[in-house]
């Protein structure tokens, strides 16, 4: 069976050059898409050049920016390239109901293809499968997963596991071999949180004198991650290390830290949400993983061209990722032209 994931080094050049150039340069190239699963795979040889192209952009929620940073990059993309893009999503990620209904409209619209981003695969893939038997493009965004439960045409997005592991690593640094007790937030459960409080996961686990005491999940925003880590910090005074699976978990996490006056925590993220960058600048949150939400709705609207152009060969194409920290973070908040939202002040 023919996987997506043996392509590290590929992703590793990708991202030291754009990521080196602060992700101030536009996505016009994206790196050759490695296979699909066996079986995964639709067929992208029916599409044809059209004159006029519409293309929805569906991420799971509106109440996270992250998406919006993506639809961003869609956005400026499709300007350039005259294409109608519109964006439909519920307001809750956990929603699920509500974005099945929206991609059922998407359907009925008759769109030239769906950008999809969801919280339940499973639950979407009866609606992809109509999507696709009915000509409609699907390019899953976000996402590195080996086998959606239909075929899709493409998938775009960071290697999340990877992204984790390498926060692990970087953890694993900053402690120089000094002891750590562990407690980690976890997202909704499902593919995006296996994948990546697994990475970080394995990135930890053996080292000598790393405790991880307590794994819990926050749903993805910032009150869940709040309520989490106050649960934790206070059944586990001994914890100094949170790591959260987004960048809204761990700034609920900070926020929790403040108010139980722990200072001294280490707080990691994973994202590169504005707002966390700007907390990582003040010294409220630790690091976290830069996944360029910006540059991977560039690449996404890229790939969906191909496809309907019928240029593209099929696979996963795979976005940059770095780690950010205080020494790092300022040239990500000056290049505020690529992040959404914009940064609060000018840095």
């Amino acid at each position: 069976m023919t996987t997506i994931f043996d392509r590290r080094s590929i992703a590793l050049m990708l991202g030291a050059a754009m990521l080196g150039m602060a992700g101030a340069a536009a996505a016009a190239d994206y790196p050759a898409p490695v296979p699909l699963a066996q079986g995964s795979q639709a067929d992208t040889k029916a599409f044809k050049p059209t004159a006029k192209i519409t293309i929805a952009y569906m991420p799971p929620a509106t109440e996270f920016n992250y998406y919006i940073a993506i639809g961003e990059g869609i956005k400026a993309r499709a300007a350039k390239a005259g294409v109608d893009t519109f964006m439909l999503a519920p307001q809750s990620g956990a929603d699920i109901n509500g974005q099945m209904g929206m991609i059922q409209d998407a359907i009925t619209r008759k769109v030239d293809a769906i950008i999809l981003s969801t919280h339940d695969e499973a639950a979407a893939a009866p609606l992809v499968k109509l999507a696709v038997d009915k000509g409609i493009a699907v390019i899953v965004v976000n996402s590195d997963i080996a086998a959606f439960p239909t075929p899709v045409h493409a998938v775009v997005g960071y290697s999340q596991r990877k992204g984790t592991h390498l926060i692990g690593d970087y953890l694993l640094k900053k402690l120089a071999g000094k002891p750590a007790t562990v407690a980690v937030i976890e997202g909704q459960p499902g593919y995006h949180s296996t994948e990546r409080v697994g990475g970080f996961l394995d990135a930890v686990k053996g080292t000598p004198g790393i405790t991880v005491k307590a794994s819990i999940p926050g749903g993805w925003n910032v009150e869940g991650g709040n309520t989490a880590a106050m649960d934790l910090l206070q059944a586990n005074p001994d914890v100094d290390v949170v790591f959260a699976a987004n960048d809204y978990m761990i700034m609920g996490a900070a926020l929790a830290a403040k108010s139980l006056g722990r200072s001294g925590l280490t707080l990691l993220g994973n994202d590169g949400d504005t707002a966390a960058l700007e907390e990582i600048q003040a010294g409220t949150v630790t690091a976290t993983v830069n996944t360029t939400p910006f540059v991977m709705g560039e690449i996404a609207f890229d790939v969906t061209l191909d496809v309907l152009n019928g240029k593209f060969p099929g696979g996963f194409v795979e976005t940059p990722e770095n780690i950010v920290d205080k020494d790092t973070v300022l040239p990500v908040l000056q290049a505020a032209d690529r992040l959404y939202p914009k940064p609060s002040r000018s840095y």
